[in-house]
């Protein structure tokens, strides 16, 4: 049998940072908005397809387009993000990711449903679309703002993940070059 001192010398406790969330790397409020973010993004884009007749189809398109990108791909961040996934990719800054791509498509959808808005042949359907767009865009928004307030050192770059210099004197300079020698001496 192994002795609880065995394990409490080599492991060390986690850290407040560290502990499982069942949010993910998102945390309760990224999940939320995110989870906001693909449910009106996709109302958007179902509303956007019932629509059979179109003054500037070109308009109606890219409003497709950017819908349909938002929902799918904030769909694979969520699911990405709010599992443990995301540590299987070779990605290391999620929250710079999350924060440019939360605002390339706050843009884009804010573009979007402005245009189709302004040019459209006036249904119901179409100005429920655009509105949906147009309510998509305010989510993605907030969060923006809630991904910069919460995360800021991570996506400006100063993170403390840096190691500690007892673990880069740890760390040998080639670890290539160090033989296992299986507790003999070379």
């Amino acid at each position: 049998m192994a002795d609880s001192q065995t394990y409490n010398t080599t492991t060390a406790p986690l850290d407040q940072n560290q502990k499982s969330n069942k949010f993910g790397h998102l945390g309760i409020w990224g999940f939320f908005l995110k989870l906001a973010e693909v449910f009106l993004s996709f109302l958007a884009f179902v509303l956007e397809e019932v629509v059979s007749t179109c003054n500037a189809c070109s308009l109606l398109y890219f409003f497709e387009f950017v819908s349909c990108t938002a929902f799918l791909f904030t769909l694979l961040l969520l699911i990405l993000l709010a599992s443990s996934l995301h540590k299987k990719v070779g990605i290391n800054s999620w929250d710079r990711l999350d924060f440019v791509y939360t605002i390339l498509i706050t843009v884009l959808f804010l573009l979007a449903s402005g245009l189709f808005l302004s040019d459209n042949s006036g249904s119901d359907l179409e100005k429920a679309a655009g509105g949906f767009g147009l309510f998509s865009s305010v989510v993605f928004s907030i969060n923006v703002i809630y991904l910069f307030m919460a995360k800021r050192n991570t996506i400006i770059g100063k993170t403390n993940d840096k190691p500690t210099n007892q673990q880069q004197q740890q760390q040998p300079e080639n670890p290539e070059a160090v033989k296992l020698t299986n507790g003999q001496e070379v």
